[in-house]
Protein backbone atom coordinates (compact mmCIF):
# COMPACT_ATOMS: atom_id res chain seq x y z
CA UNK A 1 0.00 0.00 0.00
CA UNK A 2 1.12 3.54 -0.74
CA UNK A 3 -0.18 6.45 1.30
CA UNK A 4 0.54 10.08 0.46
CA UNK A 5 -0.50 13.43 1.84
CA UNK A 6 -3.48 14.88 -0.01
CA UNK A 7 -3.25 18.51 -1.15
CA UNK A 8 -6.39 20.58 -0.71
CA UNK A 9 -8.68 20.54 -3.72
CA UNK A 10 -8.08 16.91 -4.54
CA UNK A 11 -10.96 14.51 -4.12
CA UNK A 12 -10.60 11.24 -2.25
CA UNK A 13 -12.02 8.67 -4.67
CA UNK A 14 -12.63 5.01 -3.85
CA UNK A 15 -12.75 2.67 -6.85
CA UNK A 16 -13.88 -0.95 -6.59
CA UNK A 17 -12.91 -3.58 -9.14
CA UNK A 18 -9.83 -1.48 -9.90
CA UNK A 19 -7.48 -4.25 -11.02
CA UNK A 20 -8.58 -4.27 -14.68
CA UNK A 21 -10.98 -2.89 -17.28
CA UNK A 22 -13.12 0.12 -16.43
CA UNK A 23 -11.90 0.22 -12.83
CA UNK A 24 -8.25 0.37 -13.83
CA UNK A 25 -8.94 2.96 -16.54
CA UNK A 26 -10.91 5.05 -14.06
CA UNK A 27 -8.05 4.93 -11.57
CA UNK A 28 -5.63 6.12 -14.23
CA UNK A 29 -7.92 8.88 -15.48
CA UNK A 30 -8.86 10.28 -12.08
CA UNK A 31 -5.31 10.08 -10.73
CA UNK A 32 -4.06 11.94 -13.80
CA UNK A 33 -6.76 14.57 -13.16
CA UNK A 34 -5.20 15.24 -9.76
CA UNK A 35 -7.42 13.20 -7.46
CA UNK A 36 -6.25 10.71 -4.85
CA UNK A 37 -7.47 7.23 -5.74
CA UNK A 38 -7.99 4.43 -3.25
CA UNK A 39 -8.10 1.22 -5.24
CA UNK A 40 -9.81 -1.98 -4.19
CA UNK A 41 -9.97 -5.46 -5.75
CA UNK A 42 -9.17 -9.05 -4.93
CA UNK A 43 -6.08 -9.20 -7.16
CA UNK A 44 -3.71 -7.16 -5.03
CA UNK A 45 -0.71 -8.01 -7.20
CA UNK A 46 -2.28 -6.02 -10.02
CA UNK A 47 -3.25 -3.21 -7.67
CA UNK A 48 0.30 -3.00 -6.36
CA UNK A 49 1.72 -2.65 -9.86
CA UNK A 50 -0.88 -0.05 -10.83
CA UNK A 51 -0.30 1.98 -7.67
CA UNK A 52 3.46 1.85 -8.21
CA UNK A 53 3.02 3.04 -11.80
CA UNK A 54 0.72 5.89 -10.82
CA UNK A 55 3.02 6.99 -8.02
CA UNK A 56 6.04 6.91 -10.35
CA UNK A 57 4.16 9.25 -12.69
CA UNK A 58 3.67 11.71 -9.86
CA UNK A 59 0.07 10.79 -9.12
CA UNK A 60 -1.53 10.00 -5.76
CA UNK A 61 -2.75 6.46 -5.15
CA UNK A 62 -3.03 3.65 -2.63
CA UNK A 63 -4.68 0.24 -2.61
CA UNK A 64 -6.19 -2.41 -0.39
CA UNK A 65 -7.57 -5.89 -0.91
CA UNK A 66 -11.32 -5.83 -1.40
CA UNK A 67 -14.06 -8.37 -1.99
CA UNK A 68 -17.32 -6.45 -2.50
CA UNK A 69 -19.39 -9.49 -1.52
CA UNK A 70 -18.03 -9.18 2.04
CA UNK A 71 -19.86 -6.32 3.81
CA UNK A 72 -17.35 -6.21 6.67
CA UNK A 73 -14.49 -6.03 4.18
CA UNK A 74 -16.12 -3.20 2.26
CA UNK A 75 -16.74 -1.33 5.50
CA UNK A 76 -13.08 -1.77 6.49
CA UNK A 77 -11.97 -0.55 3.05
CA UNK A 78 -14.00 2.65 3.43
CA UNK A 79 -13.16 3.16 7.11
CA UNK A 80 -9.47 2.82 6.36
CA UNK A 81 -9.65 5.58 3.77
CA UNK A 82 -11.73 7.72 6.12
CA UNK A 83 -9.26 7.27 8.96
CA UNK A 84 -6.28 8.17 6.77
CA UNK A 85 -7.79 11.10 4.91
CA UNK A 86 -10.68 12.37 7.00
CA UNK A 87 -13.26 12.14 4.24
CA UNK A 88 -14.51 10.18 1.24
CA UNK A 89 -15.58 12.42 -1.61
CA UNK A 90 -16.46 9.85 -4.28
CA UNK A 91 -17.22 6.14 -4.44
CA UNK A 92 -17.07 4.46 -7.85
CA UNK A 93 -18.97 1.18 -7.50
CA UNK A 94 -17.46 -0.64 -10.47
CA UNK A 95 -16.88 -4.29 -9.55
CA UNK A 96 -19.04 -6.63 -11.62
CA UNK A 97 -19.33 -10.06 -13.23
CA UNK A 98 -21.22 -11.25 -16.32
CA UNK A 99 -21.45 -15.04 -16.82
CA UNK A 100 -24.01 -15.25 -19.64
CA UNK A 101 -26.20 -18.30 -20.18
CA UNK A 102 -29.84 -19.19 -20.96
CA UNK A 103 -32.00 -19.47 -17.86
CA UNK A 104 -32.79 -23.05 -18.84
CA UNK A 105 -29.14 -23.93 -18.19
CA UNK A 106 -29.94 -23.44 -14.48
CA UNK A 107 -26.53 -22.07 -13.60
CA UNK A 108 -27.86 -21.08 -10.18
CA UNK A 109 -24.45 -20.52 -8.60
CA UNK A 110 -23.66 -17.96 -11.30
CA UNK A 111 -27.04 -16.27 -10.77
CA UNK A 112 -26.15 -15.92 -7.10
CA UNK A 113 -22.68 -14.62 -7.97
CA UNK A 114 -24.13 -11.87 -10.18
CA UNK A 115 -26.59 -10.85 -7.47
CA UNK A 116 -23.85 -10.88 -4.83
CA UNK A 117 -21.31 -8.86 -6.83
CA UNK A 118 -23.39 -6.66 -9.12
CA UNK A 119 -26.16 -5.75 -6.70
CA UNK A 120 -25.22 -6.56 -3.13
CA UNK A 121 -21.69 -5.33 -3.80
CA UNK A 122 -23.07 -1.94 -4.81
CA UNK A 123 -25.27 -1.84 -1.71
CA UNK A 124 -22.32 -2.75 0.49
CA UNK A 125 -20.37 0.14 -1.01
CA UNK A 126 -23.22 2.58 -0.43
CA UNK A 127 -23.65 1.38 3.16
CA UNK A 128 -19.94 1.86 3.82
CA UNK A 129 -19.69 5.47 2.64
CA UNK A 130 -23.14 6.97 3.10
CA UNK A 131 -22.99 7.73 6.86
CA UNK A 132 -19.85 9.86 6.57
CA UNK A 133 -21.15 11.58 3.42
CA UNK A 134 -24.42 12.43 5.15
CA UNK A 135 -22.54 13.74 8.17
CA UNK A 136 -20.48 16.03 5.93
CA UNK A 137 -23.52 16.77 3.74
CA UNK A 138 -21.34 16.14 0.74
CA UNK A 139 -20.39 13.18 -1.42
CA UNK A 140 -20.81 11.48 -4.76
CA UNK A 141 -21.74 7.86 -5.50
CA UNK A 142 -21.05 6.65 -9.04
CA UNK A 143 -22.61 3.29 -9.86
CA UNK A 144 -21.56 1.43 -12.99
CA UNK A 145 -24.58 -0.19 -14.62
CA UNK A 146 -24.70 -1.17 -18.31
CA UNK A 147 -26.73 -0.74 -21.45
CA UNK A 148 -28.10 -4.05 -20.14
CA UNK A 149 -29.87 -1.89 -17.56
CA UNK A 150 -31.99 -0.48 -20.41
CA UNK A 151 -32.80 -3.59 -22.45
CA UNK A 152 -32.99 -7.36 -21.94
CA UNK A 153 -31.27 -9.85 -24.23
CA UNK A 154 -31.37 -13.65 -24.34
CA UNK A 155 -28.72 -15.31 -22.13
CA UNK A 156 -28.39 -12.08 -20.11
CA UNK A 157 -31.62 -12.13 -18.09
CA UNK A 158 -30.02 -12.29 -14.63
CA UNK A 159 -27.22 -9.89 -15.56
CA UNK A 160 -29.79 -7.44 -16.89
CA UNK A 161 -31.89 -7.85 -13.75
CA UNK A 162 -28.95 -6.88 -11.54
CA UNK A 163 -28.17 -3.83 -13.67
CA UNK A 164 -31.81 -2.71 -13.79
CA UNK A 165 -31.71 -2.98 -10.00
CA UNK A 166 -28.59 -0.82 -9.82
CA UNK A 167 -30.41 1.91 -11.77
CA UNK A 168 -33.42 1.64 -9.45
CA UNK A 169 -31.49 1.85 -6.20
CA UNK A 170 -29.38 4.70 -7.60
CA UNK A 171 -32.50 6.70 -8.36
CA UNK A 172 -33.84 5.95 -4.91
CA UNK A 173 -30.61 7.11 -3.31
CA UNK A 174 -30.72 10.29 -5.38
CA UNK A 175 -34.29 11.09 -4.38
CA UNK A 176 -33.64 10.47 -0.70
CA UNK A 177 -30.67 12.83 -0.43
CA UNK A 178 -30.40 16.45 -1.49
CA UNK A 179 -26.72 16.73 -0.51
CA UNK A 180 -25.37 13.54 -2.10
CA UNK A 181 -24.77 13.38 -5.83
CA UNK A 182 -25.60 10.08 -7.56
CA UNK A 183 -24.53 9.11 -11.05
CA UNK A 184 -25.27 5.94 -13.03
CA UNK A 185 -22.88 5.23 -15.89
CA UNK A 186 -24.16 2.61 -18.34
CA UNK A 187 -21.48 1.38 -20.74
CA UNK A 188 -22.14 -0.63 -23.86
CA UNK A 189 -19.63 -3.15 -25.20
CA UNK A 190 -16.34 -2.21 -23.58
CA UNK A 191 -12.97 -3.91 -23.87
CA UNK A 192 -12.41 -5.59 -20.54
CA UNK A 193 -12.28 -9.02 -18.90
CA UNK A 194 -16.02 -9.05 -18.18
CA UNK A 195 -16.89 -11.84 -20.63
CA UNK A 196 -13.82 -13.95 -19.91
CA UNK A 197 -15.09 -16.05 -17.01
CA UNK A 198 -17.94 -18.49 -16.47
CA UNK A 199 -21.19 -18.68 -18.36
CA UNK A 200 -22.21 -20.64 -21.43
CA UNK A 201 -19.32 -21.02 -23.89
CA UNK A 202 -21.38 -19.95 -26.90
CA UNK A 203 -22.92 -16.93 -25.18
CA UNK A 204 -19.63 -15.78 -23.72
CA UNK A 205 -17.91 -16.28 -27.06
CA UNK A 206 -20.51 -14.13 -28.82
CA UNK A 207 -20.02 -11.36 -26.24
CA UNK A 208 -16.25 -11.49 -26.64
CA UNK A 209 -16.52 -11.38 -30.42
CA UNK A 210 -18.80 -8.35 -30.34
CA UNK A 211 -16.49 -6.62 -27.89
CA UNK A 212 -13.42 -7.30 -30.03
CA UNK A 213 -15.25 -6.02 -33.11
CA UNK A 214 -16.83 -2.81 -31.84
CA UNK A 215 -15.97 -2.45 -28.15
CA UNK A 216 -15.09 0.90 -26.58
CA UNK A 217 -11.74 1.34 -24.88
CA UNK A 218 -12.27 1.34 -21.13
CA UNK A 219 -10.78 4.84 -21.09
CA UNK A 220 -13.93 6.16 -22.81
CA UNK A 221 -16.03 5.08 -19.84
CA UNK A 222 -13.44 6.47 -17.42
CA UNK A 223 -13.71 9.85 -19.12
CA UNK A 224 -17.50 9.78 -18.68
CA UNK A 225 -17.02 9.11 -14.98
CA UNK A 226 -14.48 11.92 -14.81
CA UNK A 227 -16.94 14.31 -16.46
CA UNK A 228 -19.61 13.61 -13.84
CA UNK A 229 -17.18 13.99 -10.96
CA UNK A 230 -15.79 17.26 -12.33
CA UNK A 231 -19.11 19.12 -12.27
CA UNK A 232 -19.72 21.82 -9.64
CA UNK A 233 -21.19 20.58 -6.37
CA UNK A 234 -24.65 21.89 -7.29
CA UNK A 235 -24.73 19.92 -10.56
CA UNK A 236 -25.67 16.24 -10.43
CA UNK A 237 -25.18 14.31 -13.66
CA UNK A 238 -27.68 11.56 -12.92
CA UNK A 239 -27.15 9.18 -15.82
CA UNK A 240 -24.72 8.66 -18.69
CA UNK A 241 -25.06 6.01 -21.40
CA UNK A 242 -21.89 5.52 -23.42
CA UNK A 243 -21.83 2.89 -26.15
CA UNK A 244 -19.97 2.24 -29.39
CA UNK A 245 -21.53 4.04 -32.33
CA UNK A 246 -21.91 0.67 -34.06
CA UNK A 247 -23.86 -0.92 -31.18
CA UNK A 248 -27.58 -1.16 -31.81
Amino acid sequence: MTTTSIPSGRKIVLVTGASSGIGEATARHLAAAGHHVVLGARRTDRLALLTKELSAAGHSAEYAELDVTDPAGVHAFAEGALDRHGRIDVLVNNAGVMPLAPLAALRVAEWDQMIDVNLRGVLHGIAAVLPSMLERRSGHVVNIASTAAHRVDPTAAVYCATKYAVRALSEGLRQENSDIRVTVVSPGFTRSELADKGGDAQAQGAARSATELIGLPASAVAEAIGYAIAQPSGVDVNEIIVRPTAQN
